[in-house]
This record gives C-alpha cells, structure tokens and sequence, in this order.
C-alpha cells in the first residue's frame, strides 16, 4: 500500500507518517514548510521520517495544482490523506484569505487529481470547530453545525465539497474531525505546548482565556493515529462520503489540565487571565460512539499517562 499524505511535517500529519511508516506501509508525504510556526520543528519531524526507507517527500503547496500533479506522474497511490491546511482560529481573523486559499482551494486541487489519477478514496481533516458553541452534548456527527470563525468556516467548506464531488467522480471520503489533539511533537501555538514552554521561559507570559473556563475533549496523538490506520484498513465503501468524530469522549476543564502540568513540572509560568476571545468556542465534547462502533477500538491512553509522554518528549526536544 502506498499513501499520500498531505500536511506530513505538521503535527497530526508527522506522527501518523511515523505511525504507518512502522506498520511497513508506504508514505509519500508533501508540505509546504510554512513559516505560521516553527520551521525548524517541522524540519525536525521530517529527520525523523526520513529515517524510513518506505518514505518520500517533497516540498510542495497544495495550492500550486501543476507542481502537486507531478508528483503523481509514474505513481499509484491507494489513497490521500489530506492534512495539508492553514491551522489557527485566531490567525483566521487576521489572515481570512490563507484559510480560502489552502483550506478550499488547495482541498480541490486533491480531489481533482484524484479523479485525474482514479484514485478512489480520500480522507480529510475536518475539525471539532464546525460544530460552533453548541450547547447539546455529547456532540455527534448528525448535529447541527454552525462555524463561528473563518477557519471553521473552511472546514464546513471541506465537508460540502466532499459530499458533492464524492458523488460526482465515484470517490470514497472521509472527514475526520479532530478534536483538541495534543501530544508529543506538538504545534508550539496550542493550548499545551505555550503553557510548558512559558513554564520554562520567564520572559515568556501565558495568557489563559475566559479565566480558564474553558473545557476541552483532549485527545491524544497516539490514540488519533490508532484510530485514523484502523479506519484506514476497515472503511471500504465505495462511492460514499462518510464523517467521523475522532475524540476521546472525555472533556476536561483547561485548569485540571494545568494544575496537572504544574505537577509534571514543579514549575508555574507568568499568567495573565483575560475574557472570552473573539472566535474561541468555550465548551466541546463529542461522541466517539459512531467510530468506536466501526472500529472496535475500546481503550483509550489515561490522560496522566499521555501528559507524562507529552511533557518528558517537551523536556529532551527544548533541552529544558
């Protein structure tokens, strides 16, 4: 088997690389190597890959459709996984047109030459942020969404073409929505990596928003990549587009999680507590049922144990 996964230097995209790699599956990845974070991090993550024999990767933007139809020339992918996107709620507010261009452009380009190449089945990230400040939990794939943000907007603009062109050209897709993914070798803008990085840095403050009110659905990477190569080797409906919640079914209260970091750490950070931001949604927490029950997946990590993993890989790669 040989995939194509877009996004492969980005976090979701370099441990599930890393995680098929080791199952002897085949992986040609592609990325941008953009600068919205850390390039050096993302540099490192393709170190890691390039380990493997049974990966390839070459630097390139989804949105640029003649270089990207290259890569397939004298290629047969099984399939696509497309985790190539502009990340960042907040950013979206700042940068609407990156969203337009990467998130829905670029998602077009993969699925017309997928259709050029017949190949049969995609899987895509969605996201948890579609659904908006619902208020009717557990949130399931059939609920209403209502994006509040651009980059959530964008999302819902994945899900619509999808469901459109899965009919039109015969192809398999699936949409993931992650839910709050955290782990090792984690984006350095998210909720966790900021914390533990200003817990080290005293000249680095830590803003928590809505004075820590938040609740999430954590989950994390190990259990994503798990769940995402299952569904990989059991979804075999042809011609159908399908969404999943890829969540832990477990949200937690931002400030659990940081008295529990505090714990790992011995440390606090300078923090500075503020209102609800604009675009933050302030509660998600989704049922699993629908991809626990196509899967057969039954355990999940216990969140101190990932924690402990999260923040011993944070300790070795920041040398702190």
């Amino acid at each position: 088997m040989q995939i194509l996964i877009t996004g492969a230097a980005g976090f979701i995209g370099y441990n599930l690389s890393l995680y098929l790699l080791k199952k002897n599956i085949k992986i040609f990845g592609v990325d941008n190597l953009n600068n919205y974070y850390s390039q050096k991090l993302k540099k490192d993550r393709l170190k890691e890959l390039k380990k493997y024999k049974n990966f390839s990767f070459k630097k390139i933007d989804i949105t640029e459709r003649n270089k990207l139809r290259n890569i397939f020339i004298g290629k047969k992918f099984d399939m696509i996984i497309n985790l190539a996107a502009q990340a960042g709620v907040r950013y979206s507010l700042v940068k609407p047109s990156e969203f337009v261009d990467n998130n829905i452009l670029g998602f077009y380009n993969i699925i017309n030459l997928a259709k050029e190449n017949k190949i049969k089945k995609i899987f895509y990230a969605s996201s948890s942020s579609v659904y908006g400040d619902s208020k009717k939990f557990p949130l399931k794939e059939d609920h209403e969404i209502n994006p509040k943000n651009i980059y959530a907007l964008s999302k819902k603009n994945n899900e619509e073409m999808a469901a459109i062109f899965s009919k039109l050209y015969k192809i398999s897709m699936v949409g993931l929505r992650f839910f709050t993914v955290y782990g090792e070798w984690g984006r350095p803008d998210m909720f966790m990596m900021k914390y533990l990085n200003s817990s080290y840095d005293p000249k680095k403050k830590f803003y928590l928003n809505n004075f820590g009110n938040h609740t999430r659905d954590f989950t994390y990477i190990d259990d994503v990549c798990e769940i995402v190569h299952k569904l990989i080797i059991k979804y075999d409906k042809n011609d159908v587009h399908n969404i999943f919640n890829v969540c832990s079914n477990n949200p937690i209260k931002l400030l659990t999680i940081i008295n529990k970091l505090n714990f790992l750490t011995n440390r606090k950070p300078k923090m500075f507590k503020r209102s609800l931001q604009e675009a933050d949604v302030v509660k998600t927490h989704g049922s699993n049922k629908k991809i626990l029950s196509f899967i057969k997946k039954k355990k999940f990590m216990p969140v101190d144990e990932s924690l402990k993993k999260t923040f011993y890989w944070f300790r070795r790669y920041y040398k702190v």
